[in-house]
């Protein structure tokens, strides 16, 4: 990890924008040091400048809301030709905005980021959604029509069909079991924090499932450093440290995350025995070594 990132990245997502693609793209950096935010800024500037010409020449004058996501929806999905990356759904670069905006391809949330950004340099409001296990996109309301009250829940996964409530339960059923229910909370909008960390656990698991695990353990350094009391990450930092033979940070994530787990249940008891396992081992192992 290049010096100074973790500081850009805490300054990017905590500035008073509520924009994530400076954060998203200073995360990119774990994989890309010298990539440079403001490049990649720019093309956001010209790919929405572009959509708001479609607008003024295809529906002129002001269109209403559904007309304008129709119209943004076309160009970002159909003539630039973003799609989601099926057939390789879980490879790293779906996670990191320079490649996105590059290849045209992406998961939901890294797509649901970039067409957010456009559509609000053409003057249409999007939000995103932390729906269950699919990211998806809300259009609210515009107070200047009345008329149409509803919000407008976008899929940017599939070319930006927009989803009624039954297909929302539809797609939550296929992510969370067939007897969920629906909740109101679970379309709300997503703020630019909660946007930032469920990239970085999407990044974080595609780089352990490439066994990239020196990238992962970059990638939990911010996610430790965005949440200090997220215990999960830091575990999750020490036993990638293990996995890299640094074991004596290893031994000092393991160690603190013993001190704070909590063993109410069986599940939890199970998992600190195992870490308190690996944590005798690292002992031993560190031992070996002096």
């Amino acid at each position: 990890m290049r010096p100074g990132l973790v500081d850009d990245f805490l300054r990017e997502v905590g500035s008073p924008d509520d924009s994530s693609v400076r954060a998203a793209l200073t995360l990119a950096q774990v994989a890309y040091p010298r990539l440079e935010t403001g490049y990649w800024v720019a093309e956001l500037d010209a790919l929405g400048s572009t959509a708001r010409q479609h607008l003024e020449l295809g529906v002129g004058g002001h269109p209403p809301r559904r007309t304008r996501l129709r119209v943004i929806s076309e160009f970002f999905f159909g003539q630039l030709g973003f799609t989601g990356n099926r057939e390789h759904y879980e490879d790293p670069r779906n996670s990191f905005l320079n490649d996105v905006i590059a290849r045209r391809m992406g998961i939901p949330i890294s797509l649901a980021v970039v067409f957010i950004e456009v559509a609000r340099r053409a003057g249409l409001v999007v939000e995103g959604v932390n729906f269950p296990g699919h990211f998806l996109m809300r259009c609210p309301p515009d107070p200047r029509e009345p008329e149409d009250p509803d919000t407008l829940i976008v899929d940017p996964f599939h070319g930006g069909a927009v989803l009624s409530e039954d297909d929302c339960l539809r797609l939550l059923r296929t992510h969370a079991g067939a007897e969920t229910l629906l909740e109101p909370g679970m379309l709300q909008s997503a703020g630019k924090r909660a946007i930032v960390l469920r990239m970085l656990l999407n990044l974080k698991r595609a780089f352990v499932r490439v066994r990239s695990f020196q990238q992962a353990r970059d990638v939990a350094e911010l996610l430790v450093a965005l949440d200090p009391a997220a215990l999960t990450e830091l575990r999750d930092r020490g036993l990638l440290a293990s996995h890299l033979r640094d074991y004596a940070s290893a031994l000092g994530d393991l160690e603190l995350w013993l001190q704070r787990a909590d063993g109410q249940d069986e599940a939890s008891r199970t998992e600190i025995k195992e870490v308190w396992d690996h944590v005798k081992a690292l002992r031993r192992r560190l031992a070996s070594l002096n």
